[in-house]
């Protein structure tokens, strides 16, 4: 029976989803959001705040800073609760409502970019944000995800030997590519493996990581408006970019088969899909990384008016048409039904729905 003292001690490392029978190609999904923080950022955050703990720059007196359009963010709030530090977390208008007020449940404040730099995005916004508050203010310490090597060596460390042990027969690696820190700390162990595996990173259209060129982005998580410094290519295999349209429909048909998982997953199993379709073999062995869950993208991936409003009220027509049971239950009752027999109440694709609340400007 396990027993923790810290929320960081806990975190399920051998969860996988076997998607075959979902996406028809041989793919097995490495579950990373079953910890106390909700995503794979929890490794990371560890691994960079116990290292700036043993290095003598994060002290009682500090204020840890940090540029996060959400898990990060969470994953500092949870362990800063823990060990008695003050986070700030500089965020933009794209993190998840429920995600701001979870970092701020947990103790931390948030402060929302609302305007993206002309050059750099949002991304850069939120970088010269931190630079100024740590420049203002010598508590401040900023551990740096983007640079920190401490990213990369979380998963060195723990996310590419756990796959290497459940999966000795490994032939392809899927990673999405945010700060490239999960990429980069896989690629390395898997660069000086016994056995060559081929690691596809997979990146949102409109993401510069790889040279493409800027354009919008609404879902957080995967993908940059600045190259991250971390990327080194020389260990990938192969990049396969996904148009956010199919980051949603690869969202919601793993939803209909009772699997929640982020913006981010719907990136990686999408990409990792088209890529098994045009080289996938008998008899691969192909493993993807899901960084979170769902539940945090309820207000904007799974919810109809955001999807209509962003992306146009066809993006899931293929997932409907997949899914013909969804489509019965939207239609009206006929007005003969038996009352005696129940009452059957659905959500309509032209119903009424209440506005969100829209996001708050500054701290």
């Amino acid at each position: 029976m396990p027993v923790i003292s810290v929320p960081q001690a806990f975190n399920e490392d051998d969860l996988y989803v076997d998607l075959a029978s979902i996406f028809d190609v041989p793919l097995y999904l490495k579950c990373e959001g079953f910890n106390f923080a909700g995503s794979i950022k929890l490794k990371a955050a560890t691994e960079m705040v116990e290292a700036a703990e043993r290095d003598g720059v994060l002290t009682r007196d500090s204020v840890l800073i940090e540029s996060s359009s959400g898990n990060l963010g969470v994953a500092l709030a949870m362990i800063a609760a823990s060990r008695g530090y003050r986070f700030l977390c500089v965020t933009d208008s794209r993190c998840n409502l429920s995600t701001r007020r979870l970092m701020e449940a947990l103790g931390s404040q948030v402060h929302i970019i609302t305007e993206a730099d002309p050059v750099g995005g949002f991304l850069g916004a939120r970088i010269d944000y931190v630079e100024a508050m740590c420049a203002s203010d010598s508590r401040f310490v900023w551990l740096n995800q983007y640079r920190n090597p401490g990213n990369w060596r979380a998963h060195l460390k723990r996310t590419a030997p756990a796959i290497a042990r459940d999966f000795p027969g490994l032939d392809v690696l899927f990673v999405g590519a945010g700060t490239t820190g999960t990429l980069m700390g896989c690629a390395r162990f898997f660069r000086e493996w016994h056995r060559p595996v081929h690691v596809v990173a997979v990146d949102a259209v409109g993401s510069v990581t790889f040279g493409g060129p800027q354009a919008r982005r609404m879902i957080p998580g995967l993908g940059s408006g600045v190259r991250p410094a971390l990327l080194d290519e020389s260990y990938i295999d192969e990049v396969v970019l996904v148009e956010e349209a199919d980051t949603l429909r690869a969202c919601h048909r793993l939803a209909h088969r009772g699997f929640l998982f982020g913006g981010s997953t719907g990136t990686v199993v999408s990409g990792a899909k088209s890529w098994l379709d045009r080289h996938g073999s008998p008899g691969i062995t192909a493993v993807a990384i899901a960084p979170d869950l769902g539940e945090r993208y309820l207000d904007t991936v799974y919810q109809t008016n955001w999807l209509e409003d962003l992306f146009g009220k066809d993006v899931l027509d293929p997932v409907q048409a997949a899914h013909p049971f969804s489509e019965s239950l939207s239609r009206p009752t006929d007005a003969g039904a038996d009352p005696g027999r129940g009452t059957l109440v659905t959500s309509r694709p032209d119903a009424d729905v209440v506005p969100l609340p829209l996001p708050r400007s500054g701290n």
